[in-house]
C-alpha cells in the first residue's frame, strides 16, 4: 500500500451477509451511495446513477467486478468524472467481528494515474459521507 491509498474501517452490528447485500445489490445500494443499473456480479461491468444538473439521469462512478467472494471480498475498478476515465481499485473486505462485521475498504491505484492531491482528498472525503448513510442503513436493516 503506497501514501496515496484511501483506506476506512467500519464496524457494524449486522451479519456480513446483510453488509455484502449492501455493497452489491442494486436497490440496498442505491440507499446509501448511488443506485446501480444491475446487481454486481462478478466479470461484469456496473455503473452507479444519479442526475445531472437539468434532472437527466448522469453516470456517477463505474467500472467492473473483478473478484466476487461473497460474503467476504469485493474487488472492483473504479472511476468518477473527474479522473477522466481512468481506473483505480476499490476492494472490500468484511470480517466477522464479535456478533458483528469489520468492513474494511482500501481504494487504491491513483499514485499509478497522478492523481491530484486534491481530488484525493474529495475522494477520502466522500467516502465518509457515504459510510455514514451506510451505517444508517444497515442498522435498520
Amino acid at each position: 500500500m503506497d501514501n496515496q491509498t484511501i483506506t476506512k474501517t467500519l464496524f457494524f452490528n449486522a451479519s456480513r451477509e446483510v453488509v455484502w447485500a449492501f455493497l452489491t445489490d442494486k436497490g440496498k445500494l442505491g440507499t446509501w451511495f448511488h443506485p446501480a443499473d444491475r446487481n454486481l456480479q462478478e466479470g461484469q461491468d456496473y455503473a452507479l446513477m444519479g442526475k445531472a444538473d437539468d434532472g437527466t439521469p448522469k453516470k456517477m462512478c463505474w467500472g467492473t467486478v473483478i473478484e466476487m467472494q461473497p460474503p467476504s471480498k469485493l474487488v472492483q475498478s473504479f472511476t468518477v468524472g473527474p479522473l477522466s476515465g481512468a481506473m483505480t481499485t476499490v476492494t472490500w473486505n468484511l470480517e466477522q467481528a464479535g456478533d458483528g462485521t469489520r468492513l474494511t475498504l482500501e481504494h487504491s491505484g491513483f499514485s499509478e494515474i497522478a492523481a491530484p492531491f486534491g481530488l484525493l482528498m474529495a475522494l477520502d472525503k466522500g467516502w465518509d459521507a457515504h459510510f455514514a448513510s451506510l451505517r444508517t442503513h444497515v442498522s435498520e436493516a
